[in-house]
């Protein structure tokens, strides 16, 4: 009978510590009589050591024999360059691979014969697929550390606490962007005592929101027109310029008297909305805590955000580029992340062949509209 072979690569992203498989994952995978092939040490980052997947079932080999050897090859990141050249005629690719962002890489390993499934295009709306769905639990992991991370930067208490020496106020939280990762900052920072409000373009996420124990912000903006293909998958749509100058011009306000603003609100595979500007930044007191989850090589969030950097501005309002959060909880985000690929695999893998069939409405979005 055959068996589907797939290796899970070392991740060689700048930061990247996540995996794409750990040693759980790779018991449930052997069960489902797939046979596992981890590049060395590629757990690593994520505390999983070699020997950790060995006693899973799995076989450690060096990179080489791992591309020659497995059917599929599974990662976190899109593949460098120099990664991707070694992939092969009839392999697969599975991974967040981001075509939006990458469109020339995926389509040169296409030219190639690699076929690509990039979990960042799974339709989110399907219930059926949830238990795949990559960038919820990637966004999950970021949204929870945002607010962690802000509260560690913050050199005031989060909740309300009396004591001898008098009552602290507690810390006034904006979270700007209610989808998984906005909803995880407001439970966690409600966790932790701050007065959460949160806004969202979404009407709808006023009744997530106010589920948390959260504010929503109501902000008067110009009617949603809602066009073909708007919120497609689960995701808001992208704001018309006008929309978003008066949704900036109505937060700014609100933004001013936080003490920490989180943001999360992006768009796939384009520039994310800008909502704090500069000015609104000028307006913050001394001591608040802007933490951009958006923050990437297309923009932020936030005016000036940089990814992974932290700057603290001339009135001192700290302002965190923050966006590669779950890759700063590696062992959390790479588990949740396997899960995701074990929940896949078994929806590809039948009888002891990987199908990536285009009828299938899951795995023709996955595929992305590849050649056939």
């Amino acid at each position: 009978m055959a068996t589907v072979t797939v290796g899970a690569v070392r991740e060689r992203a700048p930061g990247e510590r996540r995996v794409a498989l750990v040693p759980e994952a790779v018991t449930l995978l052997r069960r489902a009589g797939v046979d596992v092939l981890v590049e060395t040490g590629a757990g690593s980052g994520a505390w999983f050591a070699d020997a950790d997947y060995t006693d899973a079932g799995a076989t450690v080999v060096p990179p080489d024999e791992m591309y020659a050897r497995a059917d599929a090859v599974l990662c976190v990141a899109p593949p460098d360059p120099e990664t991707a050249e070694t992939l092969r005629s009839g392999q697969t690719l599975i991974g967040l691979l981001e075509p939006l962002r990458h469109p020339d890489l995926v389509a040169g390993l296409h030219r190639r014969g690699v076929r690509t499934v990039s979990l960042d295009l799974l339709p989110r709306t399907l219930s059926r697929a949830q238990s795949m769905d990559a960038l919820t639990s990637q966004a999950n992991v970021a949204g929870y550390k945002a607010a962690l991370l802000a509260a560690h930067s913050y050199d005031r208490f989060l909740p309300m606490l009396t004591t001898a020496a008098g009552t602290m106020r507690p810390a006034q939280v904006l979270v700007l962007g209610a989808g998984v990762a906005g909803l995880q900052a407001v439970a966690t920072a409600r966790r932790l005592g701050a007065v959460v409000t949160a806004y969202d373009v979404r009407p709808e996420s006023r009744g997530e929101v106010e589920s948390l124990g959260a504010r929503f912000l109501d902000i008067q903006s110009p009617p949603e027109q809602e066009e073909p293909g708007t919120r497609r998958g689960g995701y808001a749509r992208e704001l018309t310029a006008d929309e978003q100058q008066a949704q900036r011009a109505a937060l700014d306000a609100h933004i001013a008297r936080s003490d920490i603003v989180i943001t999360t609100a992006q768009v796939p595979g384009r520039k994310p909305p800008l909502l704090v500007t500069s000015v609104a930044l000028e307006r913050m007191h001394p001591g608040s805590v802007v933490v951009d989850l958006a923050a990437s090589e297309l923009g932020g969030n936030v005016e000036d955000s940089e990814p992974d950097k932290t700057d603290v501005l001339p009135n001192g309002v700290t302002v965190i580029g923050a966006g590669h959060l779950p890759s700063a909880m590696a062992t959390a985000a790479s588990t949740a992340y396997a899960r995701n690929l074990v929940a896949l695999l078994r929806h590809l893998v039948r009888d002891g062949e990987l199908i990536l069939d285009p009828d299938d409405e899951i795995t023709s979005a996955l595929l992305g509209g590849e050649p056939s």
